[in-house]
């Protein structure tokens, strides 16, 4: 049988599966969900599995792979929200433009190991985000959302070269800076949010997060009345969009340094989701992980993170919008390309960056109702 590496139990949906993982090159390995099955082939493979029922226990096996807890014996498909599909949304975020390390923390001390691409080879940001552009593109959404850190170091160039790869999926693209954008200027995607996107069946409340010259995070007493007038009016469901995520308001200390969204701003904006109802959920990037936390503060609703383009796992999100619900699935950019850069840079920060970044299934993967 093949010895396969690295085999994760990636994303459900409603109606697939999907588990990726390696093996030496040219092998052909099997996957089974139930009594459907796809042979792949490596160094790199992507087995997904099409054509299930929602909220169905299927058994899952994979050759060459030991039943564990990323690849269980057992695989629960998504409930799907009942009433008509709507709309379809993409997200990215931490695309990271002009990026030619990984693995620093920036505070000078490094665990390692430090990942550049090969001498002579494309930079590693430009192989991630043409394959996760050719994966929107075949998507075809009704929108897609670029979360910021739309750059490295916020220079016009690097923006520029976002611009160049990201317009060509024309009117649907819409981005929003993060504070990599805004280092050494605050012009660069500076006057775009706070916007909306209108859709069938689902409003996107885009807000702008970044406090220029640093990687915290904050929403200004404006954007959040904007948010609040649009939640009271809004005649379909909300769904929020920021660079930075939240602070846990149940934490037992509050910082005005925090990685995210200060305190105080997260403090207010639970507080419109209390009020709102049509606020069906906050999504950001930043962390570079995949993670799912609900607060009693903001009625439950997911606040979610979603890990980065630029490396391990190369994460981008797929959003369902039904009459009477979404579903959340997070997809591995697929490519050989971004495969083999994704398997290199898991064992960041000495080995520790696979189990962080990840994410259970459960933030991956999860329906909302409304």
């Amino acid at each position: 049988m093949t010895a396969i590496g690295n085999p994760e139990l990636f994303t459900v949906a409603p109606d697939e599966v999907c588990v990726t993982f390696v093996s030496v090159p040219h092998e052909s390995v099997t996957t089974r969900v139930g009594d459907r099955e796809v042979t792949t082939t490596g160094p790199y493979h992507v087995a997904r599995i099409t054509g299930l029922e929602p909220d169905t226990v299927y058994p899952l096996t994979v050759d060459g792979a030991a039943p564990s807890d990323l690849v269980p014996a057992e695989v629960r498909t998504l409930t799907r929200p009942s009433g008509r599909l709507l709309a379809t949304i993409g997200t990215v975020n931490d695309v990271h433009f002009g990026e030619v390390e990984c693995g620093r923390l920036g505070d000078g001390e490094q665990l390692g190991p430090i990942l550049a691409a090969e001498p002579g080879a494309p930079p590693y940001p430009e192989v991630m985000n043409d394959a996760v552009i050719a994966e929107l593109r075949a998507l075809a959404p009704d929108a897609v959302v670029v979360k910021g850190d739309l750059t490295n170091l916020g220079t016009e160039e690097e923006y520029a070269s976002f611009r160049a790869a990201y317009d060509t999926l024309g009117p649907t693209m819409h981005h929003v800076r993060g504070n990599h954008d805004a280092m050494v200027t605050t012009t660069i995607a500076s006057d775009r949010a706070p916007f909306v996107i209108e859709l069938p069946g689902v409003l996107l409340a885009v807000l702008d997060t970044v406090i220029p010259g640093t990687d915290t995070g904050r929403i200004t007493a404006s954007q959040l009345q904007w948010l609040d007038d649009l939640a009271e009016a809004a005649d379909r469901p909300v769904l929020v969009f920021g660079h930075h995520h939240p602070w846990d308001p149940g934490s037992s200390t509050r910082s005005a340094t925090y990685f995210g969204i200060n305190p105080d701003d997260s403090d207010a904006l639970f507080a419109v989701i209390d009020r709102r109802s049509a606020i069906a959920g906050y999504f950001a990037g930043h962390t570079h992980r995949n993670r799912v936390r609900r607060f009693a503060a903001a009625r439950d609703v997911p606040i979610v993170e979603v890990a980065c383009v630029k490396d391990y796992p190369g994460a981008w999100a797929e959003y369902r919008v039904y009459e009477d619900g979404y579903a959340q699935i997070v997809r591995r950019i697929s490519s050989h390309g971004a495969m083999a850069w994704t398997e290199k840079t898991r064992e960041m920060f000495q080995g520790l960056y696979r189990e962080y970044a990840l994410g259970s299934l459960s933030d991956r993967c999860f329906t909302q109702a409304f």
